[in-house]
Protein backbone atom coordinates (compact mmCIF):
# COMPACT_ATOMS: atom_id res chain seq x y z
CA UNK A 1 0.00 0.00 0.00
CA UNK A 2 1.18 3.47 -0.84
CA UNK A 3 1.72 5.88 2.02
CA UNK A 4 -1.21 8.34 1.95
CA UNK A 5 1.13 11.33 2.32
CA UNK A 6 2.93 10.21 -0.84
CA UNK A 7 -0.32 9.35 -2.64
CA UNK A 8 -1.69 12.88 -2.08
CA UNK A 9 1.53 14.39 -3.39
CA UNK A 10 1.59 12.10 -6.45
CA UNK A 11 -2.04 12.46 -7.60
CA UNK A 12 -2.26 15.00 -10.41
CA UNK A 13 -4.91 15.51 -13.05
CA UNK A 14 -4.14 13.42 -16.12
CA UNK A 15 -5.41 14.53 -19.51
CA UNK A 16 -3.36 12.26 -21.79
CA UNK A 17 -3.99 8.53 -21.86
CA UNK A 18 -2.60 5.54 -23.71
CA UNK A 19 -4.85 3.25 -25.75
CA UNK A 20 -4.56 0.50 -23.13
CA UNK A 21 -7.65 -0.91 -21.49
CA UNK A 22 -8.08 -0.99 -17.74
CA UNK A 23 -8.20 -4.27 -15.87
CA UNK A 24 -11.69 -5.17 -14.61
CA UNK A 25 -10.34 -5.72 -11.09
CA UNK A 26 -8.90 -2.19 -11.08
CA UNK A 27 -12.30 -0.80 -12.08
CA UNK A 28 -13.92 -2.82 -9.30
CA UNK A 29 -11.45 -1.37 -6.76
CA UNK A 30 -12.12 2.16 -8.00
CA UNK A 31 -15.86 1.67 -7.65
CA UNK A 32 -15.37 0.02 -4.26
CA UNK A 33 -13.64 3.21 -3.11
CA UNK A 34 -16.63 5.27 -4.28
CA UNK A 35 -19.13 2.97 -2.61
CA UNK A 36 -17.18 3.09 0.67
CA UNK A 37 -16.92 6.87 0.71
CA UNK A 38 -18.66 8.68 3.56
CA UNK A 39 -22.02 10.31 2.89
CA UNK A 40 -24.37 12.62 4.75
CA UNK A 41 -26.42 10.59 7.24
CA UNK A 42 -25.10 7.40 5.61
CA UNK A 43 -27.60 7.90 2.78
CA UNK A 44 -25.40 6.60 -0.05
CA UNK A 45 -27.78 8.17 -2.57
CA UNK A 46 -25.26 8.75 -5.33
CA UNK A 47 -25.33 6.74 -8.53
CA UNK A 48 -22.43 6.09 -10.88
CA UNK A 49 -22.63 5.25 -14.56
CA UNK A 50 -19.48 3.66 -16.00
CA UNK A 51 -18.75 3.35 -19.66
CA UNK A 52 -15.82 2.12 -21.68
CA UNK A 53 -17.69 2.51 -24.97
CA UNK A 54 -15.68 4.96 -27.10
CA UNK A 55 -18.75 6.37 -28.86
CA UNK A 56 -20.48 7.04 -25.54
CA UNK A 57 -17.35 8.63 -24.08
CA UNK A 58 -17.10 10.91 -27.13
CA UNK A 59 -20.74 11.99 -26.68
CA UNK A 60 -20.13 12.68 -22.98
CA UNK A 61 -17.07 14.76 -23.85
CA UNK A 62 -19.30 16.88 -26.10
CA UNK A 63 -21.76 17.68 -23.27
CA UNK A 64 -20.08 21.03 -22.66
CA UNK A 65 -18.13 23.45 -24.81
CA UNK A 66 -14.79 23.60 -23.03
CA UNK A 67 -12.55 21.48 -20.84
CA UNK A 68 -13.76 18.01 -21.68
CA UNK A 69 -12.45 17.03 -25.12
CA UNK A 70 -9.44 15.20 -23.65
CA UNK A 71 -11.90 12.68 -22.15
CA UNK A 72 -12.20 11.14 -25.62
CA UNK A 73 -8.81 9.50 -24.99
CA UNK A 74 -9.80 7.92 -21.66
CA UNK A 75 -10.42 4.20 -21.36
CA UNK A 76 -13.33 4.67 -18.93
CA UNK A 77 -15.64 7.50 -17.96
CA UNK A 78 -17.46 7.43 -14.62
CA UNK A 79 -20.44 9.77 -14.37
CA UNK A 80 -21.21 10.87 -10.80
CA UNK A 81 -24.89 11.68 -10.22
CA UNK A 82 -27.31 12.38 -7.42
CA UNK A 83 -30.94 13.20 -6.78
CA UNK A 84 -31.24 16.59 -5.05
CA UNK A 85 -34.80 15.78 -3.95
CA UNK A 86 -33.57 12.75 -1.98
CA UNK A 87 -30.36 14.26 -0.65
CA UNK A 88 -29.61 17.92 -0.06
CA UNK A 89 -25.91 16.99 0.23
CA UNK A 90 -25.73 15.20 -3.12
CA UNK A 91 -22.98 17.52 -4.39
CA UNK A 92 -20.79 17.02 -1.33
CA UNK A 93 -21.41 13.26 -1.22
CA UNK A 94 -20.63 12.94 -4.93
CA UNK A 95 -17.47 15.02 -4.57
CA UNK A 96 -16.21 12.81 -1.74
CA UNK A 97 -16.90 9.69 -3.83
CA UNK A 98 -15.19 11.22 -6.86
CA UNK A 99 -11.97 12.06 -5.04
CA UNK A 100 -12.01 8.63 -3.38
CA UNK A 101 -12.08 7.10 -6.86
CA UNK A 102 -9.23 9.34 -7.96
CA UNK A 103 -7.00 8.41 -5.04
CA UNK A 104 -7.72 4.69 -5.56
CA UNK A 105 -6.91 5.01 -9.26
CA UNK A 106 -3.66 6.80 -8.43
CA UNK A 107 -2.65 4.01 -6.08
CA UNK A 108 -3.24 1.58 -8.95
CA UNK A 109 -1.00 3.69 -11.21
CA UNK A 110 -3.87 5.01 -13.31
CA UNK A 111 -4.49 8.59 -14.36
CA UNK A 112 -7.74 10.46 -13.69
CA UNK A 113 -9.24 13.86 -14.17
CA UNK A 114 -12.39 15.44 -12.72
CA UNK A 115 -14.51 16.97 -15.47
CA UNK A 116 -16.98 19.44 -14.00
CA UNK A 117 -20.48 19.09 -15.46
CA UNK A 118 -22.76 20.66 -12.83
CA UNK A 119 -23.60 24.17 -13.95
CA UNK A 120 -21.91 23.68 -17.32
CA UNK A 121 -23.22 23.24 -20.83
CA UNK A 122 -23.15 24.32 -24.43
CA UNK A 123 -23.05 27.84 -25.86
CA UNK A 124 -26.62 27.44 -27.13
CA UNK A 125 -27.82 27.20 -23.51
CA UNK A 126 -28.21 23.40 -23.41
CA UNK A 127 -27.24 22.14 -19.96
CA UNK A 128 -24.62 19.38 -19.75
CA UNK A 129 -27.14 17.49 -17.60
CA UNK A 130 -29.58 17.40 -20.51
CA UNK A 131 -26.96 16.14 -22.96
CA UNK A 132 -25.78 13.45 -20.54
CA UNK A 133 -29.35 12.51 -19.65
CA UNK A 134 -29.99 11.86 -23.35
CA UNK A 135 -26.80 9.87 -23.85
CA UNK A 136 -27.18 7.65 -20.77
CA UNK A 137 -30.94 7.54 -20.18
CA UNK A 138 -30.50 9.25 -16.82
CA UNK A 139 -33.85 9.86 -15.05
CA UNK A 140 -35.02 13.49 -14.93
CA UNK A 141 -34.66 13.71 -11.13
CA UNK A 142 -30.91 12.97 -11.24
CA UNK A 143 -28.30 15.66 -11.76
CA UNK A 144 -24.73 15.18 -12.92
CA UNK A 145 -21.92 16.50 -10.74
CA UNK A 146 -18.90 15.44 -12.75
CA UNK A 147 -17.33 12.79 -14.90
CA UNK A 148 -14.12 11.10 -13.82
CA UNK A 149 -11.98 10.20 -16.82
CA UNK A 150 -9.77 7.16 -16.14
CA UNK A 151 -6.96 5.69 -18.20
CA UNK A 152 -3.38 4.54 -18.35
CA UNK A 153 -1.16 7.62 -18.09
CA UNK A 154 0.48 8.62 -21.37
CA UNK A 155 2.96 10.82 -19.53
CA UNK A 156 4.14 11.29 -15.97
CA UNK A 157 3.73 14.53 -14.13
CA UNK A 158 5.96 15.67 -11.33
CA UNK A 159 4.56 15.31 -7.82
CA UNK A 160 3.09 18.37 -6.15
CA UNK A 161 5.83 20.74 -5.03
CA UNK A 162 5.83 20.95 -1.23
CA UNK A 163 7.44 24.41 -1.45
CA UNK A 164 4.42 25.80 -3.33
CA UNK A 165 1.82 24.89 -0.71
CA UNK A 166 -0.17 27.96 0.28
CA UNK A 167 0.14 27.69 4.04
CA UNK A 168 -0.91 31.33 4.24
CA UNK A 169 -4.42 30.12 3.39
CA UNK A 170 -4.60 28.13 6.62
CA UNK A 171 -6.00 30.15 9.52
CA UNK A 172 -6.03 29.24 13.20
CA UNK A 173 -8.87 30.43 15.41
CA UNK A 174 -9.69 33.47 13.23
CA UNK A 175 -9.44 34.44 9.59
Amino acid sequence: MTDFKQLVQQRRSCRKYTDSEIDAEDIRLIMRAALMSPTSKGQRNWHFILTDDKTTIEKLADAKDMGSQFMKGAAVAIVVTGDPLQNDCWVEDGAIAAISMQYQAEELGLGTCWIQMRGRGLSDGTAADDVIRGVLGLPDNYNVLCIIAVGQKADERKPQNEDKLKWENVHIDKF
